[in-house]
């Protein structure tokens, strides 16, 4: 009699069309469709995660940029006075602190002027 591993298979499959579930037509319904699908969406997730992170640092950027400038700096000159004042804060907290925290920002954007200046 030939083995077909009833129980262990029906569990892998199973396993992989609750992963496709909501794709459209036979990529959520039909094995070899489902198994192609999960390779891809696993390359794109992959690859989007390392998209995100830019585009999220690119919003950042710009945000600072235009907070700075009101205050009378560039976003390049802002960096460089941050360095050469030893403040270490990463760009996501600018941005924050751009948004909603402007006199922690203006302090910050004042120590930077400091110390282009020195």
């Amino acid at each position: 009699m030939r083995t077909t591993t009833g129980v262990a298979r029906h569990k892998r499959n199973k396993r992989l069309f609750k992963q496709a579930k909501g794709n459209r037509g036979g990529r959520g319904n039909l094995l070899r469709s489902v198994k192609e699908t999960l390779v891809r969406s696993g390359a794109y997730s992959f690859r989007d995660r390392k998209v995100r992170a830019r585009e999220f640092r690119k919003l950042w950027i710009i945000r600072i940029n235009a907070a700075s400038r009101e205050r009378g700096l560039r976003y390049s000159e802002l960096i460089a006075g941050l360095k050469k004042a030893g403040i270490e804060l990463d760009r996501k907290t600018l941005s924050e602190m751009a948004i909603h925290d402007a006199l922690a920002f203006d302090a910050v954007v004042e120590k930077a002027k400091s110390a282009l200046a020195a």
